[in-house]
């Protein structure tokens, strides 16, 4: 009788105390892999949020750009030298008579093609600074928040699913 005792004692050991952690199939959970699960939930998370940030701070620096312009605003007609994926370069002449070429190109050309001649505005203390006249950065609300919606399309429910399984 004692040794029954012992011997149910020590099978009681080797069962798991906790049954509520195991899984519907009746197979326990593994506290590794619920941690990993719950650090790629919070990876994708932050992952979403620093896309999200780059996009307002995009939109924030579209945004500070037309002020600077707006504040010292001149008006130029411009030469459309060259358009490519990366940039759109133009080429003005300023009532001084300099001619300039913004390195980093014309701020929203969507549209330009070569050749063609278009009026610009740029900033008169800081002549790379030049944008496609009439055009603000409420252009880059539409493209930044399709985008920001499409990573929140994919991150959210990926974040979800990761977690709820945890």
């Amino acid at each position: 009788m004692v040794d029954d005792a012992v011997l149910s004692d020590d099978r009681a050991e080797d069962r798991p105390a906790d049954r509520s952690a195991d899984r519907p199939d009746g197979r326990p959970r593994s506290g590794r892999r619920r941690a990993v699960r719950k650090l790629l939930g919070r990876s994708v998370l932050v992952l979403g949020g620093l896309v999200t940030l780059v996009g307002v701070l995009l939109v924030a620096a579209c945004w500070r750009d037309d002020n600077a312009i707006e504040s010292r605003r001149g008006r130029a007609a411009a030469e459309v030298v060259s358009v490519s994926f990366q940039r759109t370069v133009v080429r003005y002449a300023t009532p001084d008579g300099a001619v300039h070429s913004p390195a980093q190109g014309v701020l929203y050309p969507d549209g330009l093609e070569a050749g063609q001649v278009v009026w610009i505005e740029y900033d008169t203390d800081d002549t790379e600074l030049a944008r496609v006249e009439g055009r603000t950065f409420t252009l880059a609300l539409l493209p930044v928040g399709t985008f920001l919606l499409a990573v929140w399309a994919v991150l959210g429910p990926l974040a979800w699913w990761l977690r709820r399984r945890v």
